[in-house]
């Protein structure tokens, strides 16, 4: 929906609101018409409930509210005397309905003193645990996320089992678009392995659910993408039913339940991008790299002999990908070596050579963006190509439109046809078109096996979810820790650094002032 429906579906639920409670504001001591006026409504309902008046905020707040509402539905039951189980699950089940049988119906009075504290362990259980999951969900939602790396695309800078806080704040908090989830997970729900989200998955889907949606709205971060920045973003040609198990047909998703990727932003709007020989080139000069990456490509190592195993090359050299076998000559093949990794190689006395598995110049791979006969690009040669920026324009022709399709149709929802050489966006003739969005180029390191922009494309701004600012833990599989990583920055020059032993050190200090200070209120 629009803001303007969304704007009219409010006004419709506060006018239910007031009809279902306007008796129940009276008997409360309050005016009829208080029941009926947005937010303030709110306000006085808080009063009438004996809650703080901040619950209202978390009454707004999309996902968080959907576990306010039934918490205020039985409270509005219980401020008038109807604290049994039955009135607890009528409040909650008929979604706020019950409220009219309480308006019109029941023989009820307002209890202005009510003990608003659990009656029992088990509503007190109930009443932590669902301030916890609220509590969780804002910080998760607005805040900092937490993100697990699960390839190994960015290798040498972030490693496969690298524990991430991933901050919302820097770039902006995204509103959720999508309003019916369940809290804190993604697309799909652990263990149940169904859908998280209210949403039909059918394409082009006009169902009453994907109304529900949110239009994008973002808070304002305090500072924009870099180049080079590891950006987490929304994956925008998502269309598994989740990251691991992909569909045996198209699934539509929204925008901010598709898959979560990891990539360097080496390309902002408004930049010239091309890729030679593997190495990125931004406006005409070679992109160089933050010092803790290292960029990785696949190589033929061929050993003087199969007594220098693969593994051996693997442990000794670094070397993060799998090898296999060519054809039994005596050759591996490996997807991520460093540059340092070959120096070294080629030093080594049992190693007879290694050469580089690079793509032919011209050479067209029906893979990679934009997938059209005309561009004969791959992996290793790509480009050069212009980064949409907001309110630059560019000249439409049909040699270009492959380029730009899909951010005009898909990303910024015109239609475009090309009829006898002329391009019509919206029905219209147009020989120019102006982005209303900016637009990003991400890449892995690990070049020779990363999914990323070379697949699809840009990679629009609504897309872009937060940036990684802190390794909180780390693991080689699943029983071996990596101690040097654990509380270590993403960002920053020369080698990592663990804040661990800090951190514990910190709270051993705070375990011995918080026993210290307890025994001394003891002894007063």
């Amino acid at each position: 929906m629009t803001l303007t429906q969304w704007f009219i579906f409010f006004l419709i639920i506060q006018i239910l609101h007031g009809l279902a409670t306007w008796k129940l504001y009276v008997k409360a001591g309050r005016k009829a018409w208080e029941a009926f006026v947005p937010v303030y409504n709110a306000i006085i309902l808080m009063k009438i409930i004996n809650r703080p008046w901040w619950w209202v905020i978390l009454l707004f707040v999309p996902i968080v509210n959907l576990i306010m509402f039934p918490v205020v539905w039985v409270e509005i039951a219980r401020s008038f005397g109807k604290n049994s189980y039955k009135d607890t699950v009528l409040a909650v089940l008929t979604l706020g309905f019950y409220s009219f049988y309480l308006n019109y119906v029941a023989d009820i009075s307002y209890i202005k003193e009510r003990d608003i504290n659990p009656k029992s362990s088990s509503g007190d259980w109930v009443s932590s645990i669902l301030f916890a999951i609220v509590a969780a969900t804002i910080v998760h939602t607005y805040i900092i996320q937490p993100f697990t790396i699960p390839t190994s695309s960015l290798e040498k800078t972030l490693l496969v089992g690298d524990f991430l806080f991933v901050s919302k704040v820097n770039y902006g908090a995204r509103i959720p678009m999508t309003t019916v989830a369940a809290p804190m997970v993604h697309d799909t729900i652990p263990v149940l392995n169904t859908k998280s989200y209210l949403f039909s998955d059918e394409k082009n889907s006009d169902s009453w659910m994907n109304k529900l949606q949110l239009p994008y709205i973002r808070i304002p971060g305090f500072q924009s993408i870099k180049r080079n920045d590891i950006v987490v973003f929304n994956q925008p040609a998502d269309t598994l039913y989740n990251m691991y198990k992909p569909a045996d047909r198209y699934y539509a998703k929204p925008i901010d339940k598709k898959t979560n990727l990891v990539k360097r932003a080496v390309g902002l709007p408004g930049d010239s991008l091309e890729v030679r020989n593997g190495y990125v080139f931004i406006n005409g000069k070679q992109n160089v790299l933050p010092e803790r990456a290292k960029l990785q490509f696949s190589y033929y190592v061929q050993p003087k002999s199969f007594q220098f195993s693969p593994q051996q090359m693997k442990d000794q050299y670094e070397i993060t990908d799998p090898f296999y076998i060519i054809n039994n000559n005596n050759t591996y093949a490996f997807a991520a070596i460093t540059d340092e990794a070959v120096a070294r190689l080629k030093n080594n006395p049992n190693v007879q050579s290694i050469t580089p598995i690079k793509a032919v110049e011209g050479e067209r791979d029906g893979g990679i963006f934009p997938k059209n006969e005309n561009y004969n690009w791959n992996n290793d040669f790509f480009g050069p190509l212009y980064i949409p920026k907001k309110g630059t324009s560019i000249k439409l022709t049909p040699e270009v439109l492959p380029l730009y399709k899909r951010v005009i149709t898909e990303y910024e929802g015109h239609t475009v046809e090309s009829r006898e050489g002329a391009i019509y966006v919206d029905g219209k003739e147009s020989k120019t078109y102006t982005f209303e969005d900016d637009y990003y180029w991400m890449m892995g390191d690990n070049r020779h096996n990363s999914l990323d922009s070379r697949a699809w494309g840009f990679v629009p701004f609504d897309h872009v979810v937060g940036k990684p600012v802190f390794i909180w833990m780390s693991w080689d599989g699943l029983k071996n820790p990596r101690w040097d990583r654990f509380f270590t920055t993403v960002g920053g020059s020369g080698q990592p650094v663990s804040y661990f032993t800090p951190f514990l050190l910190l709270i051993a200090i705070w375990f011995v002032y918080s026993k210290i200070r307890k025994r001394k209120k003891s002894a007063k």
